[in-house]
């Protein structure tokens, strides 16, 4: 039946990132640097013209109805003719973006979050979304910028939609590729997965496999503490404030670093095994608001996981699913007896089936039992220890 639903799939064009280091001119930097200032003071511009509309006149601006008014701001400010105009209608989209957000959350009864001004070195990026960029040998070409030396230390796979250039918080530039990439379709797999997620172990598979928690966080938090310290010690506005919080935020985009290859790596090698995965659905955000261990289950980076995994899956053509987390870890996977499973007990011990299994174990192969029961398969052998052997 898997091998059915597999080859009934269709191939499907998919979106794709492709990020490259690129290492521009003193030139190049100022004029980069302008262009964040100008889109930074147009964002503004905009958010304040939406703002006295609505509280003086109750009116609504609109995305095309701001973007109109774009030639005659270039008369009134001539800096902003040194930018490309596709780069000033995105910011227009940034802003839109921004108030359709404020009004799903307050439509949502959340804690809205109205835009906000942005102060200086708070935009970071700016984007071509049609032209203006183009990839040659190892210069990308920027309209209004010049040939900036790019490092492809990977090929560009499909076609270029858009352009994206980044500034980080310790002053690297990154340039982002978005490409409609056909998708490549792994060999059909039957093999199913049930995958709990953990602090003290990454993941236990329901095969009985161990990922180990690397704890990027956890191992670099003396070197963090070492430069906040000395960022601490410096007068609030000072330009040796601003020295100092480069190699904070050097550490911390080690610690990113790390943790995005690692990952990665994990993500590709389940995909690659397995043809069906189920993994709980986890409201990661409530648990970390919740929680005494928020520290460790963002160290853990469970959401970005998921993200991952689930994107690779839908291009590799597997079939990946969350399931309702509730009891996995209470009930037992043999004989489905209920009992309550305080944290630090790491052993289920079953007193009716006798069975004594770690608990995490235990929760994969519930996990997997249920997605199993979810896609109503029948005809694929379960490992052992599953519920009503």
């Amino acid at each position: 039946m898997f091998a059915l639903l597999n080859s009934c799939a269709k191939l499907l064009a998919v979106r794709k990132s492709f990020q490259y280091r690129i290492y521009p001119s003193k030139r190049q930097f100022t004029l980069m640097r302008q262009t964040l200032d100008e889109c930074r003071w147009l964002y503004n511009h905009l958010l304040e013209q939406r703002k006295i509309a609505y509280e003086e006149r109750n009116e609504s601006l609109s995305l095309y109805g701001q973007q109109a008014t774009f030639p005659l701001l270039k008369k009134e400010r001539e800096s902003l003719k040194t930018v490309h105009s596709q780069v000033l209608q995105n910011v227009a989209v940034r802003i839109d973006l921004a108030f359709k957000a404020f009004f799903r959350r307050v439509k949502a009864k959340q804690n809205p979050g109205y835009p906000r001004f942005r102060g200086a070195n708070r935009y970071d990026s700016f984007c071509f979304p049609q032209g203006g960029f183009k990839v040659k040998g190892h210069h990308l070409k920027l309209s209004k910028i010049g040939n900036v030396h790019i490092v492809l230390h990977r090929p560009i796979e499909g076609k270029i939609k858009t352009c994206c250039v980044r500034r980080s918080s310790t002053g690297k530039w990154y340039a982002t590729f978005s490409c409609e990439v056909e998708a490549v379709r792994l060999p059909d797999n039957d093999i199913a997965v049930g995958i709990d997620v953990g602090i003290q172990t990454f993941a236990h598979l329901s095969t009985d496999e161990k990922i180990g928690s690397p704890k990027f966080f956890r191992s670099e938090q003396k070197a963090l503490a070492k430069v906040q310290r000395r960022l601490s010690k410096e007068e609030k506005g000072t330009p040796e404030r601003v020295k100092r919080r480069k190699p904070v935020s050097r550490v911390h985009e080690r610690i990113r670093f790390k943790r995005h290859n690692f990952v990665h790596q994990e993500a590709r090698k389940i995909v690659n095994r397995f043809g069906y995965i189920f993994v709980e659905d986890l409201n990661v955000n409530r648990m970390m608001h919740e929680s005494c261990l928020a520290k460790s289950i963002a160290d853990a980076s469970w959401s970005m996981f998921f993200d991952l995994l689930f994107s690779k899956a839908e291009e590799a053509g597997r079939t990946i699913s969350k399931v309702n987390p509730a009891y996995t870890s209470q009930n037992c996977s043999k004989c489905g007896h209920r009992q309550k499973m305080p944290l630090n007990v790491r052993l289920f011990d079953c007193p009716c089936c006798h069975i004594q299994i770690d608990r995490d174990f235990n929760a994969s192969l519930n996990i997997l039992a249920i997605g199993l029961d979810g896609i109503g398969n029948q005809s694929v052998e379960a490992p052992a220890l599953m519920r009503g052997e």
